[in-house]
């Protein structure tokens, strides 16, 4: 039907576009209760956040988040906008966009016994990473790099057996002389 059949005309909807992964950096005083008040305001605004790593910054009252979640551009516009509203919130940035280095943590326990260490030795030494414990049927893997770069390894060791594993999801720095800052 057109508008002049008495329909209403399409209306666009903010919030409505394809969701991707977009990577939020908040820098918030380091005080008790900022990541619980973060994170229920995520889970408010029905975000699944898929990683957050929270560590301290350059300077010891203030801790810097890096928030990774799936949402459309606005939607996540506005809940960028709302973080800015807590208390304790300095800066909010998404870095989706940025030039920067992403990388993450994980530690990996590999069954690896007499007939497959040297195998399993020779992906670590080819991803980089490091073995940083050693018992008689397994390895315990330390492996940083980029998501991919640990979801390969991780693809690779799985045929040996996983005992056990953590990763600490993505830290990000945007790239160059430009910084996520808060003026003091």
């Amino acid at each position: 039907m057109s508008p002049s059949d008495g329909a209403a005309p399409a209306r666009w909807v903010p919030g409505s576009g394809e969701a991707r992964r977009h990577v939020l950096v908040a820098v918030v005083n380091n005080r008790p209760g900022v990541l619980n008040r973060v994170a229920s305001l995520m889970r408010a605004r029905n975000f699944n956040i898929e990683s957050l790593a929270v560590g301290h910054t350059e300077r010891p009252d203030v801790s810097r988040m890096t928030i990774t979640l799936w949402g459309d551009d606005v939607a996540v516009e506005q809940v960028a906008k709302q973080l800015y509203k807590l208390i304790d919130v300095l800066k909010v940035q998404d870095v989706s966009a940025e030039r920067r280095i992403e990388h993450e943590l994980a530690l990996i326990k590999v069954n690896a016994g007499s007939r497959t260490r040297k195998e399993v030795l020779a992906i670590v030494e080819m991803y980089r990473a490091r073995v940083v414990d050693v018992a008689a049927d397994a390895l315990v893997i330390e492996a940083t790099g980029t998501e991919e770069e640990i979801d390969a390894l991780v693809a690779l060791v799985r045929g040996f057996g996983i005992k056990e594993m953590v990763r600490t999801g993505s830290i990000v720095m945007v790239r160059g002389a430009q910084a996520v800052e808060v003026n003091a």
